[in-house]
């Protein structure tokens, strides 16, 4: 006889007793000291060399399981800590916009030609023609920035033609196309229709003078109608994609458009017009300055993480700028009313607040869309909470 074999047989011997106690101890049934001793040699305790490997067993199960927590199917408790969050050689998850300076220079240009018109507006209710004035003038160069802007990014102007083919209520990119064809000749023919004054008086063209402060005056209301979708769209824009401080922030950001644009076309009024005529103006800088402060601090506070690039970096030196030329601006225009040299500085602070604010929104969604760690977090705290309600209701 091999005298190798009774050790080959003790061996398996082992091994059968080490699966039936890790059977026993999934099914919550305790182990028998006397299933635990076949063949064991007298005077050895056999059990202690069956607790290590079930321990090592559930160990190994918890670490597999400890991404769902709680118990697993054979009742096992797990107790391994939720692992650390890594990325793939920290690579983004997502990929960061492909759009540059021009397409932040563009929600910058469409919130100052709504406010603008808005400004335009008053100014025509109000019998105030230098606020009418600069304000339709302003509003067309704005306008046709933001054009070349877009057709910038577009890279041909007939891509623009071709999203006219189509009207989907609920993209934003189509209604923010309809919302400029309706808006920007609205806007030319109210600019077109200051330059009446300059017209003959006689003939075809004193015709057309006289036809154009009308034509004007309803086209300035269109234009002005047109404003506020024109100021938030944008907002909403940003909002519908996946870059995680711009779809979380879809409460805020276009509050803060609205205000920035309100606020940018407060600033015109101030430049251009006397103290005498810039009540409008500074209301507007009042109301708009007030929605944009708020905007922006829900944003850099309410979103938890994702609030992080709103503070941090480029985009958090450029919203504090905002705020603090934001604040400048309307205590200049509140304090120097009787003052066309402090109400011009407190016109160019809130036209630069407007820039800096739609830059460094822009920035903070961009950075946070470069850094995984913006999209894996969140995501996991969304299924946890989740799977804490789903637990508690149960």
């Amino acid at each position: 006889m091999n005298p190798h074999r009774p050790e080959v047989g003790e061996k398996f011997r082992r091994f059968r007793d080490r699966l039936a106690a890790e059977r026993s101890e999934r099914r919550g049934v305790p182990v028998r000291p006397e299933a635990s001793v076949h063949g064991g040699p007298a005077g050895t305790d056999a059990r202690a060399d069956l607790t290590s490997p079930p321990q090592r067993n559930a160990e190994h199960t918890g670490r597999r399981g400890g991404r769902r927590g709680g118990r697993r199917g054979g009742g096992e408790e797990l107790r391994v800590p939720e692992a650390e969050f890594t990325s793939y050689y920290g690579r983004p998850i997502l990929k960061a916009p492909v759009w540059k300076w021009d397409i932040a220079a563009y929600l910058f240009t469409g919130g100052l030609a709504a406010g603008s018109s808005l400004l335009a507006a008053g100014g025509q209710l109000t019998a105030r023609p230098a606020l009418r004035r600069a304000g339709r003038v302003t509003a067309l160069a704005a306008v046709s920035a933001s054009a070349v802007f877009l057709v910038r990014d577009l890279g041909r102007p007939a891509r623009f033609h071709h999203m006219l083919r189509v009207a989907k209520p609920t993209s934003p990119m189509s209604v923010g196309t309809w919302i400029l064809t309706a808006y920007g000749p609205a806007a030319g023919v109210a600019a077109i229709a200051e330059a009446a004054g300059w017209l003959p008086r006689h003939g075809l063209l004193g015709l057309a003078g006289r036809a154009l402060p009308s034509v004007g005056h309803a086209a300035g209301l269109l234009a002005a109608g047109t404003a506020p979708a024109l100021a938030t769209y944008t907002g909403v824009l940003l909002a519908d994609t996946a870059v995680p401080s711009w779809h979380e922030a879809y409460p805020e950001l276009p509050v803060i458009f609205a205000g920035s644009a309100l606020a940018s076309g407060a600033g015109v009024g101030l430049l251009a017009a006397p103290p005498a005529q810039a009540g409008p103006a500074r209301r507007m800088a009042v109301a708009g300055a007030a929605l944009e402060l708020y905007g922006a601090h829900r944003v850099e506070t309410r979103l938890g993480l994702l609030s992080e690039p709103y503070r941090l970096g480029r985009p958090g030196q450029l919203l504090r700028a905002g705020r603090l030329l934001t604040t400048a601006g309307v205590a200049g225009a509140l304090l120097g009313r009787r003052s066309r040299l402090v109400g011009a500085l407190s016109g160019v602070a809130l036209l630069a607040a407007s820039v800096v604010t739609r830059f460094g929104i822009f920035y903070g969604g961009v950075a946070s869309a470069r850094d995984p760690r913006y999209t894996v977090v969140p995501q996991r705290e969304r299924v946890e909470a989740r799977r804490t309600e789903g637990g508690t209701s149960t």
